[in-house]
């Protein structure tokens, strides 16, 4: 779910975040701004030399400005090393803790609101998105900070001379760091958030388009999809040039402002003196102490444009951030043993199609419930409330005689096991994706569960067995083999309830009826409802109903 966030509720979200480093931050701060003092004072020093050689006198004898200069000099390069390795310490440490936070978040959403989502724009704002950041943590915050407290000091330093030559340096630094930023963010408008919608739909087209190249290389779809991927790019690549274009024309507008507001200075400064309102040697040195203060303000002005992509970076992953999941952790209950289930006039929509309209169906412990019907009909729905990934709008679903929404997510986890038509492997072994079912198992339990799923032999036939890489999404595997892998970490989770969503589509007879046998043999200890078309399946059923238009028929 996407919100419109203005810049400033983004801003302050992402400072928020600050928090618990701000020691460094403040540290920051004040090294940042002791350096922008050290290297204006040079110049300013080198102002009052030059004054003191001209017989005006001054505050300090030359040896003492050179010595100083020197000295400032030296801890201008100490105290900037210092800003810049505190900011961007807080930059990475927080990056690191944000995509903590964004994996955390995203294990909360899934599966329901991650259902249909673009995984390769999910990729985009977990990578490109988060690493955009760094600009803001690193090189906004502390600079807007340094930029206000060194302004104000610098314009009551030249008000000291003058409270003219005062206003015209607080103006000067007002308009370079403040009025030009907001003019260009403005003049920018949705162009970043645009930007960042397009990389991440590019993102999501590349990905499309790598996993689909099998398809792409049989259909002689490949100049197609490739001149689709150039036209993308080209589209971006435009956008990009022409928030370019807006960066540059910010820092020709702010050099152009410098230049008039140092000439002002120069133009005041000489007709206080020509009046005999102010000395030379202050005139000088007021001039002298604008033109060498404007970095902290420029700073401000060359974020005007980079902002808004900064920003829309920001408003993506604050969109993950915030997001509600569907159905929410559920800790702190008294625990839970499965003994049966029960689903009781449950109506669910997706959106505003209705899948599932006053069903109810009883599941006794030690029973296999094995559910027809034909495809759109709600029987994957049924299982999916079952698991608690999504909640019924109406209606109620119990577990062991309780609401689900009742029972701890982790007791609900560990008595239940879903398998799926579509079998989920990592890019390892085999050993190791069935291993994501009970991290220790032993290897004659992982044995015993893929001889259940009368897969063993056929890994023991290949050249690593069990540590036979599978490739990125099992792709050296056949459909079948990775179903079968799908039912044995099902049977080596040892889950009392086991929810199997077509749990044969993709096997043969004989495998299926070696798959059903050992169906069959679990079911005396634990619990099985079965979808399936396939009528050779539902035959080891004790009860088998149909599911017609989202009602028991």
């Amino acid at each position: 779910m996407k919100k419109q966030r203005s810049g400033l509720a983004v801003m302050a979200r992402l400072i928020g975040l600050v928090r618990p480093l701000t020691g460094y931050m403040l540290l920051a701060v004040l090294m940042g701004l002791a350096g922008h003092l050290c290297a204006s004072f040079i110049t300013i020093f080198g102002a009052f030399g030059l004054v003191r050689a001209l017989g005006l006198g001054g505050p300090l004898p030359l040896p003492a400005l050179f010595a100083g200069a020197a000295g400032m000099a030296l801890a201008r390069g100490l105290l900037r090393y210092g800003e810049q390795a505190c900011n961007h310490f807080i930059a990475f440490k927080l990056l690191a803790l944000l995509r903590d936070k964004v994996f955390a978040a995203l294990r909360r959403l899934a599966p329901a609101r991650l259902d249909g989502r673009d995984k390769g724009d999910l990729i985009a704002v977990i990578t490109s998105d988060i690493e955009l950041l760094e600009v803001f943590y690193a090189h906004t915050i502390s600079p807007a900070a340094i930029a206000l407290l060194f302004s104000a000091g610098m314009a009551a330093f030249i008000g000291a001379v003058h409270p003219l030559l005062g206003a015209i340096a607080l103006a000067a630094y007002l308009t370079v760091g403040l009025l030009v930023p907001l003019a260009t963010s403005r003049a920018a408008g949705g162009a970043g958030a645009d930007f960042r919608r397009r990389s991440g739909e590019l993102s999501a087209f590349v990905l499309d388009s790598l996993r689909g190249l099998p398809e792409i290389l049989q259909y002689g779809a490949g100049g197609r999809r490739l001149a689709e991927m150039e036209r993308r790019t080209g589209e971006l690549a435009a956008h990009e040039g022409r928030m370019k274009r807006t960066a540059a024309l910010n820092a020709a507008v702010t050099n152009t402002l410098i230049l008039a507001f140092d000439l002002a200075m120069l133009c005041a400064a000489a007709l206080l003196c020509m009046a005999g309102r102010l000395d030379f040697a202050d005139g000088a040195v007021a001039t002298v102490a604008l033109m060498s203060s404007f970095g902290p303000a420029v700073a401000l002005a060359n974020l005007g444009a980079g902002l808004q992509n900064t920003f829309a970076a920001g408003n993506r992953v604050l969109d993950i951030l915030e997001e509600t999941p569907v159905t929410a952790e559920v800790e702190g209950r008294p625990a839970t043993a499965f003994s049966g289930a029960r689903v009781e006039d449950v109506t669910f929509r997706y959106g505003d199609e209705a899948v599932l309209d006053g069903l109810s169906l009883e599941v006794p412990e030690n029973s296999v419930v094995g559910i027809a019907g034909r495809s759109g009909s709600g029987k994957s729905t049924l299982l999916k409330l079952l698991m608690r990934f999504w909640q019924a709008q109406q209606g109620r679903v119990e577990i062991s005689g309780r609401p689900i929404d009742g029972v701890n997510t982790a007791d609900l986890r560990a008595m239940e096991a879903y398998v799926t038509q579509e079998t989920h492997l990592f890019r390892d072994s085999i050993r190791a994706n069935l291993r994501l079912a009970k991290p220790d198992a032993t290897d004659a339990e992982i044995e015993d569960a893929c001889k259940k799923a009368s897969v063993h032999e056929f890994i023991q036939s290949l050249p690593q067995g069990y540590d036979t890489p599978v490739g990125e999404l099992g792709e050296t595997l056949s459909g079948g083999e990775r179903q079968r892998l799908g039912l044995a970490r099902a049977f080596l989770h040892g889950a009392p309830f086991l929810l199997l969503d077509e749990p044969t589509s993709n096997l043969d007879s004989l495998n299926e009826a070696v798959i059903l046998r050992a169906l069959g043999r679990e079911s005396g200890d634990r619990t099985v409802v079965l979808v399936s078309h396939r009528r050779s399946t539902l035959r080891i059923a004790d009860r088998v109903v149909s599911v017609e238009h989202g009602r028991l028929s």
